[in-house]
């Protein structure tokens, strides 16, 4: 069972989580029993990356750019979709089908932005929020300087 929760901004799809068995690694790397994933636009998400980077010590956990380049996602701890509320994202809860974090991406169609092992085990909720509304804010006030 998937759960997904998602803002009521229509501008961003719902998506879903999946993966693949990778058999060419010999000894199956750990994995996260359970985490949720935000999904954000692409740009929006760049630019909460860059933020988050480049914050106080706040880390970021790795990062999927997928759905031909146009979203990130976010891996976050289980239990942040039950009340994720952020304009223009989704968060869906994997519900502990145990995505592995392998240096191969788990869904087909994506690539790591940053892959585990360079980036924290999630990124805390809180602070992703907090990104992803400084990243919002600067995106607004760059597009009406046009």
């Amino acid at each position: 069972m998937v759960t997904t929760s998602q803002s009521n901004d229509p501008r961003t799809p719902p998506t879903t989580a999946g993966h693949a068995p990778v058999p060419e690694y010999g000894t199956p790397p750990p994995a996260v029993s359970a985490c949720d994933v935000v999904t954000v636009p692409a740009r929006q998400g760049l630019e909460a990356v860059d933020i988050l980077r480049r914050g106080t010590g706040e880390a970021v956990g790795p990062v999927l750019h997928h759905d031909g380049g146009d979203t990130l996602g976010f891996l976050v701890p289980p239990g942040t979709a039950a009340a994720w509320d952020v304009p223009g994202s989704t968060c869906t809860r994997t519900d502990g089908r145990g995505l592995t974090l392998l240096p191969e991406p788990p869904l087909e169609g994506s690539d790591w932005l940053l892959p585990p092992g360079d980036a924290d085990l999630a990124t805390d909720p809180a602070v992703l929020r907090a990104a992803l509304g400084e990243a919002a804010r600067t995106i607004e006030a760059a597009d009406n300087c046009r």
